[in-house]
């Protein structure tokens, strides 16, 4: 395998028996194979709609949820991960441990139309109240932002969950080509489960 960072897709062609890959960064190039994985994550979208021929139809909407962290200063009240009742587009204000046992709490959800990984220190005040309602005696000033990462969703706020959507042949019409959407946690968990459902996909076109 080869690894290619700083190396965006800047789109591409479907030709009769392989895909024309066009590569852009320090060091642009033209690559060409005969099956393609789209696994860009919050990117997936913007790799499909590169390619002329593929169906726009095909290619869902695309949704960010921003997901912020805060961390807690002072003694760490717990030993083990603490869930609370998931809230809508996420699992809720969760306890975690870090290798060395530091506590983070989060994520929560916050719907944004661009990637922004800055934590705003005005979140913390819905921080306070939701981890006081499993530890009601959270002091006031411990929470520090911490850090943030972006869930991408094909589902709209409001709307129920969707699940991971692995496209092949049957949804574009295009063997060989498999796009990934909405792979949000655990996708990194079931990482290898995908890479067989990709296969399988790929065997059937």
């Amino acid at each position: 395998a080869t690894l290619a960072l700083r190396a965006p897709v800047e789109g591409g062609e479907i030709e009769e028996d392989r895909f024309i890959v066009h590569v852009g960064g320090e060091a642009p190039m033209t690559l060409s194979c005969k099956i393609l994985i789209n696994a860009a994550g919050f990117n997936a979208q913007f790799v499909a709609k590169g390619f002329s021929g593929l169906p726009e139809t095909s290619i869902p909407p695309r949704h960010l949820a921003k997901g912020n962290y805060f961390s807690l200063s002072g003694p760490q009240p717990f030993k083990s991960l603490v869930y609370p009742v998931p809230e809508p587009g996420g699992l809720g204000v969760h306890a975690t441990l870090d290798l060395g046992g530091q506590v983070r709490f989060g994520p929560d959800v916050e719907w944004v139309e661009n990637v922004d990984y800055a934590v705003d220190p005005e979140r913390g005040k819905r921080f306070y109240e939701a981890i006081r309602r499993y530890w009601p005696g959270l002091p006031d000033d411990s929470l520090r932002p911490d850090f943030s990462g972006i869930r991408s969703k094909i589902s709209p706020p409001g709307a129920d969950a969707a699940d991971f959507v692995v496209q092949g042949k049957d949804a574009h019409g295009t063997p060989n080509l498999v796009n990934l959407y909405g792979i949000e946690s655990p996708g990194l968990t079931s990482s290898l489960a995908l890479g067989n459902a990709c296969l399988e996909k790929v065997i059937s076109s």
